[in-house]
């Protein structure tokens, strides 16, 4: 097998990866730092591949949501309040994460993409997790830790996509800027930043999906202009494989994601951030 041919493997795998790991809450970014360095991937020009990738699963998710989608942007310029409240939502959520990430995203690149780093945050991301959904599903006189799975979200306000307030969607928005670290999950980040803020867990779901399609166009967009002259026929090949695998990869993760919040908490994902957690931090201790 040549290196042209392995290395074009490894960027299916890693495609693979992003696609299952992209819309649900165990940092698809953590996952590819992780096994990129597993398998020792490399990339000339660094995390490009991570990030141009990320464009092959937000179309995967446009794609679901494609009727939806049409029904926001035609409400939106035909002036129907509730699809133009929803695009203002999704502005507002957005703004932060696109300023932040204009001015500290290469700082951020350079200091916390690391497996130690992702080894951390996504034990801590899963200890909040498990706290939020603890405290979501409590109702006064209930005993801490006695909710049923299968409950619903009692106190969330916002249990449609139309009811999600401004504040709320800037809630989303602040949440986001925490995902720029790897090992957080942007998904993860916004499902539980509007968990918090009172958004009923598969409409946090849904409006996180909907989020990502401005956030992850933009970062990909931003990247590939930045990097476009650096970019070898070598990248490009491993792009192109990554970008197919992680599109049909979210295809079926992100209609798997909608059938699964409708009647779980997000737990089993807590408890597998923190399992990967130790077992990233064990490893690099052993072997690093």
């Amino acid at each position: 097998m040549t290196d042209s041919t392995l290395h074009l493997i490894k960027a299916f795998f890693l495609g693979i990866i992003e696609g299952l790991t992209e819309f649900i809450p165990v940092s698809s970014t953590g996952h590819l730092i992780i096994f990129g360095d597993w398998i020792s991937f490399s990339s000339s020009t660094g995390k490009v591949f991570e990030v141009v990738i990320q464009l092959g699963s937000i179309l995967a998710v446009m794609w679901v949501f494609r009727a939806r989608l049409w029904q926001l942007i035609r409400g939106t310029l035909t002036g129907v309040p509730t699809e133009m409240a929803f695009t203002r939502n999704l502005l507002v959520a957005f703004i932060p994460a696109a300023v932040i990430g204009a001015i500290f995203i290469k700082s951020i690149k350079q200091v916390f993409y690391h497996p130690g780093v992702v080894a951390v945050t996504l034990v801590l991301g899963g200890l909040i997790m498990l706290w939020v959904e603890r405290k979501t599903h409590e109702t006064p006189g209930d005993t801490p830790g006695a909710a049923d799975d299968t409950a619903s979200d009692e106190r969330a306000s916002a249990r449609t996509l139309e009811q999600i307030t401004w504040k709320q969607a800037l809630g989303v928005g602040v949440a986001q800027c925490v995902a720029m670290i790897p090992g957080t999950s942007r998904s993860g980040a916004t499902i539980i930043g509007g968990m918090i803020a009172g958004i009923q867990r598969k409409t946090a779901t849904e409006f996180s999906f909907f989020l990502a399609m401005p956030t992850m166009l933009g970062a990909a967009a931003y990247d590939l202009y930045r990097n476009i002259d650096l970019l070898s026929q070598h990248d490009l090949s491993a792009i192109a494989v990554g970008f197919l695998a992680a599109f049909l990869s979210a295809l079926v993760v992100v209609r798997a994601v909608l059938r699964f919040v409708s009647n779980h908490t997000y737990r089993v994902f807590a408890w597998y951030r923190i399992a990967l957690g130790i077992v990233v931090a064990v490893w690099l201790s052993l072997f690093a």
